[in-house]
Parts: structure tokens; sequence; C-alpha cells
């Protein structure tokens, strides 16, 4: 008896896209990816082509119109998240939307009432949450191995920017970059950012600044259990994708390094070093990607909630528009300010 798949739609075909299509079609028997839209019909008809889907298609409305898919990938620019999620709901379809889902609290809060209204289900793409390694803090904190979280810090820094033309429409450096690291903070401590403290500059990076967006940050969070976190982030970390975090507790310490495309260690005379960390996002974090999109196939099929839900693609949202109130005003922003 052959098991059921779930019939799955893509629409977008960038390069988030892409990297979904790949695992829907190789990675992940529980599911049949039918078809792909892009508003480029070139970069739709490629994905089809390099993944073996049946369809490619310019318009995405013919994906919400198709009674055969179930269930949506919405990887299409961010300003359209919001605008998709409450179509391709009411065409009764389930849905999987990259991050994040808006950039603004009341286009979120729309779409999810009309999720709610429709039934279906709404997982957000926070990749980082199904990484082994930082499942293994999350896991230290639930078994109580460092007692109570007093402090945690992240480390995360591109290895480049993106394109100018992206920074002009992306919300800035905290709601498209910083969103991962405030979502993987209410992750690690289980619990809610009530104030946020945000310092930030473009210093060596013109183009950034011209584009009127930041290039270096450093954000304080203090959270409703207590704990304080940190996070310092950069646009461009010459050496790599750097992607670190500790977290101390009353009892012990938990921290995780870089991943490597190798464990050597090469010492001599001169110096002891060893190669560089795997260059950006797609490299380190792949299994994550994969995990995500079976934990959103799982529940669907086996009608579980999803891991990752619409209030959590919400909460990194409301503490983006806080450190960006922080920034601007001089001042800690309490999350009640803007949520």
């Amino acid at each position: 008896m052959t098991a059921r798949q779930l019939t799955v739609g893509l629409i977008g075909a960038g390069r988030i896209g892409r990297l979904h299509a790949h695992h829907l079609t190789t990675r992940l028997p529980r599911a049949c990816l039918l078809a792909v839209a892009d508003a480029c019909a070139e970069a739709a008809e490629s994905c089809a082509r390099e993944c073996d889907i049946p369809r490619f298609c310019s318009d995405y409305r013919e994906i919400l119109a198709d009674p055969q898919i179930e269930a949506v990938l919405i990887c299409s620019p961010t300003t359209t998240h919001a605008q998709l999620i409450e179509e391709a709901a009411r065409s009764g379809k389930h849905i999987f939307c990259e991050k994040p889902l808006a950039l603004d609290l009341e286009s979120i809060d729309r779409a999810l009432a009309t999720v709610e209204r429709a039934g279906v289900k709404l997982q957000t793409g926070f990749n980082r949450r199904f990484d082994v390694h930082f499942r293994r803090v999350r896991q230290a904190v639930e078994q109580g191995e460092i007692g109570l979280p007093l402090m945690l810090h992240i480390t995360s820094r591109d290895p480049a920017p993106p394109p100018v033309a992206y920074l002009r429409v992306s919300g800035g450096l905290f709601l498209d970059m910083t969103i991962h690291d405030f979502d993987t903070a209410r992750f690690l401590l289980a619990s809610e950012v009530e104030e946020v403290f945000a310092l930030a500059h473009a210093l060596n990076e013109p183009d950034i600044a011209l584009a009127g967006d930041v290039a270096h940050a450093a954000v304080m969070l203090r959270f409703a259990n207590g704990a304080i976190a940190t996070i310092s982030n950069s646009r461009r970390a010459s050496y790599g994708y750097d992607q670190r975090v500790e977290l101390f507790g009353s009892e012990g310490c938990i921290a995780i390094d870089n991943a490597y495309p190798n464990t050597a260690v090469v010492s001599d005379r001169h110096s002891v070093r060893r190669d560089l960390p795997l260059h950006f996002f797609i490299e380190r974090y792949a299994e994550s990607f994969a995990a995500e999109l079976q934990a959103f196939v799982e529940a669907v099929l086996d009608d579980r909630p999803v891991p990752v839900s619409g209030h959590d693609g919400r909460a990194p949202v409301a503490i983006a528009l806080a450190a960006q109130r922080s920034l601007r005003e001089h001042r800690p922003v309490s999350l009640r300010e803007v949520a």
C-alpha cells in the first residue's frame, strides 16, 4: 500500500524557492511537488526543469486554483507574503511561508485572521529551530542541564551584504537578517521579549548607508523570565558565515561554534590554524531546511500542530520594529509600544 503524499505548489523560484524545491523532490517522500510559479516565467521553467517538477507558470493564481494542490510554499518577495497567505488560505491551501510574514504587524494580523477563519495550517520558515546544534541548546534548557538561563549571547554575521536593490525593499537589517536571531532567542529561552535596546551603524559600508540601512548592530533583549540576550550582527564578515551561541546559566554553560568543512587543524612552528567556516546559510543550515519542510508535511498529513506557528512568525517582526524604534529614538523600547 502506497503512503499518501502531500501535494504541493511552490510560489517563488528564487534562491530559497529552488532550495526548497530540491528538498521536496529529492528528500521528502511524503511530499509531491506538482507545480512552481514565478513572475519570471524563465525562472519558473528553469526550476521545473532542474527539479523535475511537472508544471510551471508565471501566475501564482493557477496554483491556488488547482484542486489537486493541498499546500503551498510561499517563497516570493517579502512584500507579497501577507497577501499570498490570505489568498492561499481562502483557497483552502495549507501554507508554509518564508520569513518575515510581512514588514508590519497590521498585515500579519489580517493574514493570521484569514488563516484562522479558513481552518488551514500556517508554518513560518524559521529553519534554525530545526538545526541539531540549536536544538541541543534548547534541550539543555528544557532538561535543566545548566540551571536557570541567565545570559544568552548570539553572534550572527554574514560573509557579504546582499545587493543594494534588495536592501531598499527588505525592511532593513533587523527585519531581514536579525529576525532569525530574534526567533532563535525566543526559541532557546522559551520566553517572550519584553524590552529591546539597539545600537547600529554602517561604518565602512557607504552603499548600505546610502540605501538607508545599517550594516553592524548590537541588540539587547530583556525577556519575561528575567533572562537577558545580546545579539551581535554584521552584514560583512571577511572570514565567512559566523554563527555562534553561548547560553550561560546558574549551574553551567552551553555553547555552539561555527560549522567547518572539515575538522582538520594544522599546527606548525608559526601557528595553529584551520579552514574557514562554511561560507553561507545554504551550506551551514542545509539539513535544517529539509527538516523544517519535513515537519510541515507531517503536520499536514498527520493533522498535528505546526512547530513554528503564525504567532512565532509575528513575534520577531514586533521585536524588529521595537529595535528600529530603539535605534531611531536612542532608548530602550518596550514591546507593548509596538505590539
